[in-house]
């Protein structure tokens, strides 16, 4: 397999880091948004200024219609499509200023000279009016001033007598509408340079408010304001800032722990444990320290064991070969021998052969490739058996049926729960039970008992005979390829390590019961 490709790759600590960074910073890139928060503000102080304004032109109102008999003149009829539907409980006015959409004009024009000063009854109504502003003023920090129906100010801290007609605002109300306004302002000083992040702080609202009296201009309620500042809240709250901040510092650093303790430790310990064991060290195979998650303990799990099955089946190949060479030696020696000789007696060469000692290699010859061809045979049953179970079920009768026939010169005994299904085909379990009734067979085996009991996940049979019984030496040893006692009766020693592959490959199991008279094995099936 091709290795993947040389490039950069971030590692995992440095996307966890940059990730960490990003949500650390979140905070800071919030600045700039402060812009769009900077209009909610100016609409909230537009709102403002028009509940106080209301509440001045309603007053203001009472006292016009209060002196409607001293002569007093009002203003400009209001168009009927301005005035409200009489029928109608509340007239909200909406704020809609707008600092996003350029709504932004320049700074209000300088008051002028009146055409005529307003009538005393006016002035009288300022006068009266003018301790409410100032009292007003003082907690709100608006600006107030009072204009009379032809745009002159009677009240207010500065401007009394002048105009103010002329303003766009103002000429409006004059008319009757409701208008407010954005306009640029002069810092009384120069601001911090962190606050060119808020256009808030260049801008002054101006709301200019109608006072309608028999559906006619009586006058304008005339305020101003600079609006709340963003940055003169955070400073107001700077200490609940400051353990915000803190608590979004001290949050990353608990979640880079956490995501270091869950997955950057176990995944480094991982890739060091593949490392040893790709140089060899079999104590790698032990469980880690810490997995973390519960998707990184199954994945280290799954890799180790993989691991472990890997190494063990290379050792067993290694054996496997090792013990194979060993086995072909001898009859491969002994037909080269047999052979060479042979060929001298053939060739005439002195101290030919006699006829009866050439029958005897011939012989030889074929009964070391009737052994040789008996483990060919061994070694195609144990590859099979080795291979993986593909949905194999059968039923356990059946496969004592054919073993009775493979042996009928034994005698078979079989009970208990032989009609249930095992995870295994009928080809494998027969190859299983003929090696195990072979053994007993070789070793002067008379009977052989099978009894099946269900253990509702696995199937257990107990299989035994009357024949020879295995000795103590011998009873951790004859599950090993190769190993056998009958080697100069032509015996391979691959029959019980055959059925235990079998076995094994299928989930299942089998071992020698503790017992001093005869032998018997007990196998574990699965359920089919």
């Amino acid at each position: 397999m091709s290795a993947a490709p040389d490039k950069w790759r971030p590692s995992l600590t440095l996307v966890i880091f940059t990730v960490l960074a990003t949500v650390g910073v979140l905070p800071l890139v919030g600045l700039f948004f402060f812009r769009l928060y900077d209009n909610q503000l100016i609409r909230q102080t537009q709102a403002e200024l028009i509940a106080q304004s209301r509440v001045l032109a309603t007053i203001y109102a009472q006292e016009v219609t209060a002196r409607l008999d001293s002569g007093l003149t009002l203003g400009a009829e209001v168009p009927p499509n301005v005035l409200p539907d009489p029928g109608d409980q509340v007239t909200p006015i909406r704020p809609a200023l707008d600092l996003t959409a350029n709504d932004l004009l320049r700074r209000r024009p300088e008051a002028q000279a009146a055409p005529q000063p307003a009538q005393p009854v006016y002035v009288e109504i300022g006068a009266r009016l003018t301790p409410i502003i100032r009292e007003t003023q003082k907690v709100t920090l608006a600006g107030f001033r009072i204009l009379d129906s032809q745009g002159v100010v009677i009240a207010g801290r500065q401007e009394v007598g002048q105009s103010l007609a002329h303003i766009e605002e103002v000429a409006d109300a004059l008319h009757g509408q409701y208008r407010a306004t954005l306009r640029n302002r002069v810092p009384d000083k120069p601001p911090p340079s962190i606050y060119s992040f808020s256009r808030g702080l260049g801008v002054h609202v101006f709301s200019a408010m109608p006072v309608i009296v028999n559906n006619r201009v009586a006058g304008v309620i005339y305020t101003t304001r600079t609006p709340s500042n963003i940055f003169d809240h955070l400073y107001q709250e700077r200490a609940k800032f400051v353990l915000a901040g803190l608590a979004v510092v001290l949050g990353t650093i608990a979640i880079g722990l956490v995501f270091s303790r869950t997955i950057t430790l176990p995944m480094r310990e991982l890739i060091d444990r593949a490392t040893r064991i790709g140089r060899g060290d079999r104590e790698a195979f032990k469980p880690l320290r810490h997995y973390g998650t519960r998707e990184f303990a199954q994945l280290s799990h799954s890799f180790l064991g993989m691991a472990e099955q890997l190494a063990r089946r290379s050792d067993y190949i290694a054996t496997f070969s090792a013990h194979l060479t060993h086995e072909l030696k001898s009859p491969l020696t002994s037909i080269k021998g047999a052979a060479e000789l042979l060929q001298d007696s053939v060739q005439g060469k002195a101290g030919s052969l006699t006829p009866v000692e050439q029958e005897m290699f011939i012989a030889n010859i074929l009964s070391d490739t009737k052994r040789l061809e008996a483990m060919a045979q061994r070694l195609r049953e144990l590859a099979r058996a080795e291979g993986l179970p593909q949905n194999e079920r059968t039923e356990l009768a059946p496969v004592i049926a054919d073993l009775r026939s493979r042996f009928p010169a034994s005698s078979i005994e079989a009970s208990g729960s032989l009609d249930l299904m095992i995870g295994m085909s009928a080809e494998k379990a027969l190859i299983v039970l003929s090696h195990l009734a072979d053994n007993a067979m070789r070793h002067k085996a008379g009977t052989i008992k099978l009894e099946a009991i269900d253990e509702r996940t696995t199937l257990l049979l107990t299989m035994s005979n009357d024949g020879e019984p295995i000795s103590a030496p011998n009873r951790d040893r004859i599950f090993d390829a190769f190993f056998t006692t009958r080697r100069d009766q032509g015996g391979t020693g691959m029959g019980l390590a055959i059925a235990h592959a079998v076995m094994a490959s299928h989930g299942g199991s089998i071992r020698l019961k503790p017992t001093e008279q005869s032998a018997a094995f007990e196998l574990q099936f699965p359920m089919g």
